[in-house]
């Protein structure tokens, strides 16, 4: 598997939002291992230990996710591979001036045509294509069940552990209006509204992205496909659209971005399905 020359991000606003999940994530990992979790658990006890493990393990598979995404080329210069000789569904990129597969698409960003090539994502600053794919549904995963893992702490936390604190109307109003804490209340009771408030972003991001990319990897599209015909061209049933993003080994690869899982398709050459298979 070939790694990208340059895996950073390039554009400013590619950058801030890579930011907010690498310097965000572990600050807010250490605020609540630190100060939220020994209000529930007594330290060194079984309940501890295991929520311990069980957030260490979603913080390396978001952040493991999110740097194999970056790190990992999917563009369609990964190895020289000549079209067939009818060239069929090859084409010619107007930017790159030369013949690419079927299924990919120029970056403007990454200056370079990408293999089925779904997106540029913003949080990784590089395009999601063939062989970032898995990585990219296992960074969105796991960051919705953290966030939801994290949202049942903090809100027994602080709605009602600390509720003398914060159950009043004026946390509402802070949590929808956030430039109040510039006016009103302690440093402390004010960072942790918004530790909170990123975790309801980060529980609403996740929701959308999963509601949005799973029906497409379920019927074997990308989000790039506009057309209806486009959408359903590559559609082979289920477990092979699963299989084409996870790879053979799907039902090990979801659990670390470790473990390896060689995909079906090469991204240069495409058979259109005749029979789908459930």
């Amino acid at each position: 598997m070939r790694i990208r020359s340059n895996p950073m991000p390039s554009r400013l606003v590619d950058i801030l939002c890579f930011l907010i999940i690498g310097v965000f994530l572990p600050v807010v990992f250490m605020f609540e291992i630190v100060v939220v979790l020994p209000a529930f658990h007594e330290p060194g006890g079984f309940f501890h230990t295991f929520t311990f493990l069980m957030a260490m393990f979603l913080v390396f598979n978001i952040k493991g996710n999110m740097i194999a995404c970056m790190m990992i080329d999917t563009s369609v210069n990964v190895k020289k591979v000549d079209p067939p000789s009818d060239q069929l569904n090859w084409r010619e990129c107007g930017e790159c001036q030369k013949l690419a597969p079927p299924r990919s698409w120029h970056c403007k960003t990454c200056k370079v045509c990408i293999l089925k090539r779904d997106h540029h994502c913003i949080y990784t600053g590089c395009c999601i294509g063939l062989r970032n794919h898995r990585f990219f549904m296992g960074f969105i995963f796991y960051l919705f069940v953290g966030s939801v893992y994290a949202l049942v702490y903090n809100s027994i936390y602080m709605w009602v552990i600390h509720g003398h604190i914060y159950s009043n109307w004026l946390t509402v109003l802070k949590l929808v209006c956030p430039m109040l804490h510039m006016v009103t209340g302690t440093f402390w009771s004010n960072m942790y509204l918004v530790f909170y408030s990123l975790n309801i972003l980060a529980l609403a991001y996740g929701v959308l992205l999963l509601a949005y990319h799973v029906p497409i990897v379920l019927r074997g599209g990308v989000s790039a496909d506009r057309t209806k015909e486009s959408k359903e061209k590559y559609d082979r049933g289920v477990y092979q659209n699963l299989r084409s993003v996870f790879g053979n080994r799907m039902h090990l690869a979801w659990m670390s971005p470790l473990i390896r899982s060689d995909l079906p398709d090469d991204g240069y050459h495409w058979n259109v399905p005749t029979n789908k298979q459930d």
